[in-house]
């Protein structure tokens, strides 16, 4: 388990998003693809939920944004349960998968709209936009169809839709994965201001380098198991070196890709 000396103590702000023991065990399955876990995440957090391929970050995330049902445990977006009450807890999420499934015959502005219409986005739609293909450098794109975009472009169309909304929650699945320098750079600038304006970031990674610069907590889970939630201010005055050389030392994983 993690040390209590950066383990997260005390929380503040508003509770955004609660876990309370929540078990994930797939159809036909007898083994527990997530086993207990509990966190909060508050206003302003970036949270990071790291992990190797299979220690059950998806499936977290999929059950979180109401893509996987769950019978134990408890999930709350904005004090609304993702269960008994899913098209509230939605409303207060933007979510971008790990596989950039869009409307590949839409245009760029197409396909935001139609996302703007979903959540019910007024009249302040049209300066959003402006504003956040500017922030991702899509303009000379926006009206060109989402099928000849790169995969950088349709990443970048994904994180517009994702923040049209203004969502309380910001879930990233692997968002950092396969792009380049600069597109990175804009990502971790678009989580630091999301959070910055009272709204929370969660995202999983293998990048351990840029949740230990960006964010202020993380979660190890390891074999479906939280292990805890690391106070990252804490940690780095820790003495415990890298927060990737602590994941090894932890998870007991050597030196394995993770």
């Amino acid at each position: 388990m993690i040390d209590d000396t950066i383990s997260v103590k005390d929380t503040t702000g508003k509770v955004l998003v609660e876990i309370e023991n929540f078990v994930k065990i797939y159809e036909g399955s007898s083994v527990k693809a997530v086993d207990g876990l509990n966190l909060k995440v508050n206003e302003g957090d970036i949270f990071g939920f790291i992990g190797r391929n299979g220690a059950g970050k998806s499936t977290t995330i999929k059950c979180l944004t109401g893509q996987l049902p769950f019978k134990d445990g408890k999930i709350t977006v904005c004090g609304h349960d993702i269960n008994t009450d899913p098209i509230a807890a939605k409303k207060c999420i933007g979510f971008v998968s790990d596989d950039h499934a869009v409307y590949e015959k839409m245009t760029g502005r197409q396909y935001v709209n139609f996302i703007a219409d979903v959540f019910g986005v007024g009249d302040e739609r049209e300066e959003r936009i402006d504003s956040l293909k500017k922030q991702f450098s899509i303009e000379s794109a926006f009206d060109k169809y989402i099928g000849s975009y790169s995969h950088g472009m349709k990443q970048k169309i994904c994180l517009i839709a994702s923040l049209v909304h203004e969502p309380d929650v910001w879930v990233l699945d692997e968002p950092l994965t396969g792009l380049d320098v600069v597109m990175m750079h804009q990502v971790k600038q678009a989580m630091t201001a999301h959070a910055a304006k009272g709204h929370a970031v969660f995202f999983s990674s293998h990048n351990l380098d840029v949740v230990e610069r960006i964010c202020n907590k993380a979660v190890i889970i390891n074999h479906g198991k939280q292990l805890g939630v690391i106070d990252i201010a804490a940690f780095k005055n820790s003495g415990h070196g890298s927060l990737e050389e602590y994941f090894f030392e932890l998870t007991g994983e050597g030196d394995e890709t993770i």
